[in-house]
């Protein structure tokens, strides 16, 4: 799937309808270059999901944890991570064990020892706007997002 997204509410709103579809446990890896809209994609997700708080970019902290009403997330950002094995330090797989969703912005920097995305993100600008790409990995989520783009 690939969809302009013409200003940052569209984003948003992608990723608002990303939230809704999605199942409660697995891991998406969120691609793109600084400044590209990984966190604003996942503030709308969290705001359809019932956050009302503020939504920062954990490029300090690694992990965000949500606890929502009907779901947990995490929201990781692993661009500070010089060496995929700092995870292991970081308890990263006790995340996994958890019933929850993993939002993983920068998962080049944990390669080889994160588990398979079940849905790949990526954005990228474009003009003014974003380019959004999704590729789903896990067969499972396909028919649940399948049309997504007719709701942006």
């Amino acid at each position: 799937m690939n969809i302009l997204l013409e200003d940052e509410q569209a984003t948003l709103n992608i990723g608002a309808e990303l939230a809704k579809r999605l199942p409660p446990k697995g891991v998406i890896f969120l691609h793109g270059p600084l400044g590209a809209g990984k966190t604003t994609l996942v503030r709308g997700f969290l705001r359809a999901l019932g956050h009302s708080g503020s939504t920062k970019s954990p490029t300090y902290t690694i992990v965000e944890p949500y606890k929502l009403p009907e779901r947990l997330v995490y929201h990781f950002d692993l661009y500070r991570i010089a060496d995929p094995e700092e995870l292991e330090y970081l308890g990263f797989r006790d995340y996994l064990e958890d019933s929850c969703l993993c939002l993983i912005e920068w998962p080049e920097k944990g390669e080889h020892f994160l588990p398979s995305a079940d849905i790949e993100l990526t954005l990228s600008y474009e003009g003014e706007g974003r380019r959004f790409k999704l590729k789903v990995n896990n067969a499972k989520w396909h028919e649940s997002i399948v049309s997504i783009e007719d709701c942006v």
